[in-house]
């Protein structure tokens, strides 16, 4: 595959993975910023190569094979994402971008080598799944802190929203992977949550505790 296909497999499985239905074309075009014709192109070749079935105005879906392929590229990812935080010291809005290169990296046995250097990790540092080397990703049962109910109490396990904008802002806030919150109040007027974090009050305003995923306890 070349660099160009593993973009495009890893687009789709991020597209359709709440989704059972094929991704458009255009859904596809857009998370990758490119035009429709170029897509559509694309996915002809991955389906010759059996890594996506594709039927007009119907859109791509992944082949058995294609997730495996896809889960693989991830692994390699978020593997590379959990290296760059724990053992060089990056900050987590700083990775993804660094990751998204080292991820097409071939050797297989690199990255055995790198998940056991790494003591095996279960998450990234931005709280999604590490696949293991067969594919298999354990799913964490979280909720999105917008969907949280007043009293409830949680422990900080991933973002929806990974981008460094987001990521800094978490960080004004001290909000990180592992932090305790409780839900103190749910204002109806414009949905924000009023949390207690490090025995301090903090108002979060609507978009962003619909960004944050808690592991209610």
């Amino acid at each position: 595959m070349t660099l160009s296909e593993e973009d495009y497999i890893k687009a789709i499985y991020h597209l359709s993975k709440d989704d059972q239905k094929g991704v458009s074309t255009n859904a596809i075009a857009m998370q990758m910023d490119t035009k429709a014709s170029s897509v559509t192109d694309m996915i002809k070749k991955l389906a010759e190569k059996d890594v996506v079935h594709y039927k007009k105005y119907q859109g791509a879906r992944l082949t058995d094979k294609g997730k495996t392929y896809a889960a693989k590229i991830i692994r390699k990812h978020r593997l590379w994402e959990f290296f760059l935080v724990e053992k060089l010291n990056f900050s987590w809005d700083e990775v993804h971008d660094i990751a998204e290169e080292l991820e097409h990296i071939k050797s297989e046995k690199l990255v055995e080598k790198l998940d056991a250097f790494l003591d095996y990790p279960r998450i990234d540092p931005h709280g999604d799944p590490i696949p293991d080397k067969d594919g298999n990703i354990t799913k964490v049962e979280k909720v999105l802190l917008s969907s949280a109910k007043k009293g409830d109490k949680g422990i900080v396990v991933g973002v929806k929203d990974s981008s460094s904008d987001f990521l800094r802002y978490l960080d004004k806030l001290n909000i990180a992977l592992g932090e305790k919150i409780i839900i103190l109040n749910k204002e109806p007027f414009d949905n924000s949550v009023l949390i207690q974090l490090n025995h301090k009050e903090i108002n979060i305003s609507s978009m962003t505790a619909n960004n944050i995923f808690l592991k209610i306890s």
